[in-house]
């Protein structure tokens, strides 16, 4: 699954924020105490009151695994006019223990039936005998409660009948809708079920554990389409015009990658060398946006076949575009699912980020039918074994496929993003517990992405990329079609002999027991694992301090906290207890060479085999920490920026601004020293050390603006107008140049023309000028698109134009673009508009809500607005998107996290408070909380220094 939240995050930096049996060798079947037959009868008040009022013979969460799965025979008919579904299913399942019940999740799902035979029963077919179905909803579970024991070490066979409306979210088995160019509205039915929601298609063991084999069968009308993650077998004719398509039993996997689509789609297919037919789906207005899918899907698995030495295990794989999808996309095995902006591509309207973007997610997404279909976690403790990786996947994959795209550039806010959230208290560990539902899908954020994608790069630099891709090989090979957990991956890692590598005696020499340049100084296997223990059990970034005297280096490392400064009382406890093994790398102003160390103590002492002017660790940004450099550190290198920044590698610019900044949030360098580590900018060719630069002075900006210190704004906006004058005036209005041009130019554009900047008013004008008068036809460069629209929804002809094009544009990413330029008026009564045609889901679809509450809440005029509707409409809100859902969070933190005032932090905690008297209670109520407060602590020590800073400079 990919995070919607990420286009956000990612356009922040350029724009609009956007059937063999296999029993496992593993010991389940002590994960609980399981009741006995007596217990359950002689104690009936232990235990949780069904539905019915009788007591439920089981009290945990998780399932017991005394009866485990293994095959799903499953029928389902949607009824796209009535808008139900009705479906029988037949469990094949391995009792392992003698037992008189079988727990099952189901939610809002309506049982008809329920059978139980055994293998004696259909050898002599004998009629089933009815099982006695008990409902707990608290816990999603029903009980199959048999008339006498089940045998242990037998097979038998589950038989439900069971119905239920199609749902009116984005999870379970549920509706989307969309318009043809004549307008008609049209249904499909599409699944979505990871990580819980399974459940609410059909009664299953609903956890990633209990994998089984999957025979599906889907009954349709003559004019729609069925797929599945299996290729279709054959289509049976039945009466009344219906057809029945049988699909192929899938491999082994985990409920949560069953799927199956019922729509009127069409398609475009190709095959790769391997003999995979791929295919791309999409509404068949916008069937001429996916060539670009296809062809990227065709590379991007080609690649990843010959990189995990691992064949696609299965014959097909189909991508959809869904017009209604909750997450960014979702790696069902074999039919992969897409919010249609991360799969189609419009030449005429999708800029250089948008084409990166749809890159990214068919690679995260492809990595996934090994890392996660084919090796899937255990438990959703360790998603990270599924997200991190495909996450880090996406930058191999696409380096390799697309270089053109310069991904690597884009990897590195990839981990900056996540350390703004990981330097908060409120984080959480990469592996972190999860029990219920709403704690499974919060481990769908940054932390699981982001920060598991850049220890494993940081991890890939040290161990070197080849013993690295050997380990992951290993790791995918001997785990195929099972589980794994994190100790897994490090042994895998520490130990990376393939079967076929064994020598004559029958022992197979690890890598790690040899000497070799990047492992000597690792020791043991054992040594990967307690290295990578500290970065993946304790939450938080590490801060490196460096004090350097001569040709000694002095090191100390420390929690990294943002907002918390060392002279705060609670800095100290919030210390005690972290130690991270930081594999360290760096250069100095004396040599080229990269030196490496590993500081796994609080201190350190490192001797300079030369005199040096200064040292620079963290080479290339590849490990996941802060540098601090004491002394006259900082000076130093603002020096060489300052005199020849080219003797510090182009990544390593970006990494001293970004730390720079970062630790004036930590209070522990001035801000005016960051600043003029800045100055060196006018002088910089490379476009990553300019995006980041602008980042941090942009961000101030809206925060001064935001609160409306005047005399701030106006000094920040004449610096930035004179200071990147040079540079904004070289842009031309076109698609010239490479990927990252490209985006340089969105974003000094975008800039200008918000800084009033009159040249860039005035070709922004006179573009939207033509292009109301050709009538939305002509062809404006889609790296400026959003820009000309933004200035032109200044007008009210302009805003009223551009929200009718809105509705019959058939280009995701030209109605973001809109959807983004209307959100910029200053009129209050339009954005009100906005946010109740996103409640009504007609013209702005629900998917978009957040985003467009994101963007309001960003324009000085509807931060108020949005955060106001919120909490009057937090009930309405909740009837369209579970409460832990990523458009909940995002809505939370969309509309709050950019305040920085006393008053606004107690509203926001008294809003909180008052949901958790209800019962509602995320983790993201703390990280509000925290960043608002950093955001006012950050104002408070840093305003005066600013202020004076710029009467200084302008």
């Amino acid at each position: 699954m990919i995070n919607p939240c990420r286009k956000q995050i990612f356009n922040m930096y350029i724009g609009f924020y956007c059937s063999a049996i296999i029993l496992l060798p593993i010991c389940i079947c002590s994960l609980f105490s399981v009741p006995t037959n007596d217990q359950f009868n002689e104690q009936p008040g232990a235990f949780p009151v069904a539905t019915n009022g009788d007591p439920f013979p089981w009290q945990e969460l998780r399932l017991p695994s005394i009866v485990i799965p293994l095959h799903y025979d499953l029928f389902v008919h949607p009824n796209l006019t009535s808008l139900d579904f009705v479906a029988s299913e037949e469990i094949e399942v391995l009792v392992r223990d003698a037992t008189q019940f079988i727990i099952l999740h189901s939610k809002d799902l309506e049982i008809t039936k329920a059978t139980l035979h055994s293998e004696e029963d259909l050898r002599y077919r004998k009629p089933g005998k009815m099982l006695n179905v008990l409902s707990y909803p608290a816990h999603q579970q029903i009980a199959l409660l048999a008339p006498e024991k089940l045998i242990a070490d037998l097979r038998y066979y589950v038989a439900i009948d069971f119905q239920a409306k199609l749902a009116d979210g984005f999870e379970g088995f549920y509706t989307s809708t969309y318009r043809t160019l004549g307008g008609e509205t049209r249904t499909i039915a599409v699944t979505d079920f990871e990580p819980t929601e399974a459940r609410m298609a059909f009664p299953c063991f609903d956890e990633p554990l209990f994998k089984a084999n999957f025979s599906i069968k889907i009954r349709r009308e003559s004019g729609h389409i069925a797929l599945s993650n299996m290729p279709k077998i054959k289509t049976v004719e039945l009466e009344g015009g219906l057809l029945e398509d049988h699909f192929e039993t899938t491999v082994k996997m985990s409920t949560y990658l069953v799927a199956y689509i019922v729509c009127d789609f069409m398609s475009v297919s190709g095959t790769t060398s391997s003999g995979v037919k791929v295919s791309i789906y999409a509404s068949p207005d916008k069937w001429s946006q996916t060539n670009y899918a296809l062809e990227a899907s065709l590379k991007l698995l080609t690649f990843y076949e010959n990189y995990f030495d691992i064949n696609y295990p299965l014959p097909k794989l189909d991508l959809v575009a869904i017009p209604d999808f909750g997450s960014g996309a979702m790696e069902n095995w074999g039919l992969i699912t897409y919010r249609e902006t991360s799969l189609l591509f419009d030449p005429r309207t999708s800029s250089a980020s948008d084409k990166l973007w749809v890159t990214r997610v068919i690679a995260h997404e492809l990595a996934h039918q090994w890392f996660g279909n084919l090796v899937t976690m255990e438990w959703w403790n360790d998603i990270w074994l599924n997200e991190g990786f495909a996450t880090y996947m996406e930058i191999i994959s696409v380096n390799a496929t697309y270089p053109e795209l310069q991904i690597d550039n884009y990897f590195l806010d990839v981990c900056f993003e996540v350390i703004k959230r990981d330097s908060l208290n409120s984080s959480h560990p990469i592996s972190n517990q999860a029990k219920t539902p709403t704690q499974i899908h919060e481990m769908f954020d940054a932390v699981s992405y982001n920060k598991g994608a850049c220890i494993l790069n940081m991890l890939k630099d040290f161990l070197s990329e080849e013993k690295f891709h050997r380990g992951i090989i290993h790791y995918l090979k001997k785990f195929s079609f099972r589980n794994a957990k994190n100790e897994d991956l490090w042994s895998s890692l520490s130990n990376n002999c393939l079967e076929g590598d064994f020598t004559s005696g029958g022992f197979c020499y690890s890598d790690s027991k040899m000497t070799s340049n990047t492992l000597t100084f690792l020791g043991e296997n054992v040594e990967v694992k307690e290295m990578m223990t500290t970065w993946t059990l304790q939450k938080g970034i590490p801060l490196v301090v460096v004090h350097q005297e001569g040709r000694s280096l002095r090191l100390r490392q420390e929690r990294f906290l943002n907002g918390v400064f060392k002279e705060d009382p609670g800095w100290g406890p919030l210390q005690e207890g972290y130690l991270w093994h930081i594999p360290l790398t760096y250069s100095t102003s004396s040599s080229n060479v990269i030196h490496r160390y590993i500081l796994k103590s609080k201190t350190d002492t490192l001797d300079l085999p030369e005199n040096t002017g200064w040292v620079k660790f963290n080479v290339d940004s590849n490990g996941y920490f802060i540098v601090h450099y004491e002394g006259h550190g900082w000076d130093q290198l603002t020096t060489q920026l300052n005199q020849n920044h080219t003797l510090l590698r182009p990544k390593d610019r970006v990494g001293l601004i970004h730390d720079a900044f970062q630790l004036v949030s930590a209070g522990r360098l001035t801000l005016d020293k960051a600043l003029d580590l800045t100055h060196y900018l006018q002088h910089e060719t490379k476009v990553l050390a300019l995006l980041k630069g602008l980042e941090y002075l942009e961000l101030f900006y809206h925060r001064m603006e935001r609160r409306n210190i005047s005399d701030v704004t106006e000094n920040l906006k004449q610096y930035l107008l004179r200071y990147f004058k040079p540079v904004i005036d070289a842009q031309s209005w076109s698609d010239e140049g490479s990927v990252w041009d490209r985006m340089l130019r969105s974003t000094l554009l975008k800039l200008a023309c918000y800084l009033k900047h009159a040249p860039c008013i005035q070709k922004a004008t006179e573009l939207f000028s033509q292009w109301m008068e050709s009538n939305g036809k002509l062809n404006i460069p889609t790296d400026v698109l959003k820009i000309v629209y933004s200035v032109g929804a200044q007008t009210t002809a302009g805003w009223n134009s551009l929200l009718e094009h809105y509705e019959l544009s058939l280009s995701g990413a030209e109605k973001n673009k809109i959807l983004y330029a209307l959100s910029t008026t200053k009129h209050q009564e339009k954005l009100m508009k906005l946010i109740e045609l996103g409640m009504e889901g007609k013209v702005i679809k629900t998917q978009d809500l957040a985003s467009l509450l994101h963007a309001i809440a960003r324009n000085p005029m509807g931060q108020q607005l949005a955060w106001n509707f919120v909490r009057e409409n937090w009930t309405n809100l909740l009837k369209k998107f579970d409460l832990s859902s990523f458009a909940m969070r995002f809505i939370i933190s969309g509309t709050t996290s950019h305040f920085s005032s006393k008053d606004e932090l107690q509203e926001v905690q008294l809003f909180f408070e008052s949901l958790k008297t209800q019962g509602s209670h995320l983790d993201i109520f703390q990280i509000v909380l925290e960043t608002i407060s950093k955001n006012i602590k950050w104002l408070e020590k840093n305003l005066p220094t600013l202020r004076t800073w710029l009467l200084v400079k302008t």
